[in-house]
């Protein structure tokens, strides 16, 4: 069995890299000036308050200056990180994920689990306003991609095979997000 992971790890990180290296960056989805509303939760998880936010707009090449090149491949032109090789994978400290582009508050831990798929998987946002779904056709299939709501960075997919109490599966990038850890005072 672990020569059938690893054959399928490969052809999974061949294809996904044939396909980003075929294609041009995407095209700016949005590059209009407009608001967002998001909720602001502070450092400590603390929910602040709803907040209309100018959406958060940069040229790919600001993008490429402030990300990493996984980071930037990943939410900017919505590449898939291998399976099981993110950071985030087995984090389980209290904490929570922000967006790595914009700092934005996405998801709780305490909202993590365990999905076996071999990326970070959250049952809920940390609030429905900081995270919008795209039906995305691509690959051959029709998911939900997660896309923050500050600045458009591809975050992953949602599935509907989740635990309760959602029955939903954020399956999320580990580069496409910031930890920060809860510290107790």
């Amino acid at each position: 069995m672990g020569g059938a992971v690893a054959a399928s790890a490969a052809v999974f990180a061949t294809v996904n890299k044939i396909a980003a290296d075929s294609m041009a960056d995407p095209p700016d989805e949005d590059t209009r000036p407009s608001k967002v509303t998001i909720v602001e939760f502070a450092d400590d998880g603390k929910r602040l308050a709803a907040a209309r936010r100018d959406k958060i707009i940069k040229s790919k090449e600001e993008w490429k200056k402030l990300l990493s090149a996984d980071s930037y491949q990943v939410t900017r032109r919505a590449v898939t990180e291998m399976p099981g090789s993110g950071e985030l994978l087995h984090e389980h400290r209290e904490g929570i994920f922000r967006c790595v582009c914009c700092g934005n508050a996405l998801f709780d831990s305490k909202a993590k689990f365990e999905s076996g798929t071999g990326w970070p998987s959250f049952w809920e946002p940390i609030a429905k306003e900081n995270v919008r779904e795209k039906l995305d056709a691509s690959l051959g299939m029709v998911r939900r991609e997660v896309k923050c709501t500050l600045c458009d960075a591809h975050l992953g997919h949602v599935f509907s095979d989740g635990p309760r109490p959602t029955g939903e599966r954020y399956c999320m990038n580990s580069v496409a997000l910031r930890f920060l850890e809860l510290t107790k005072s």
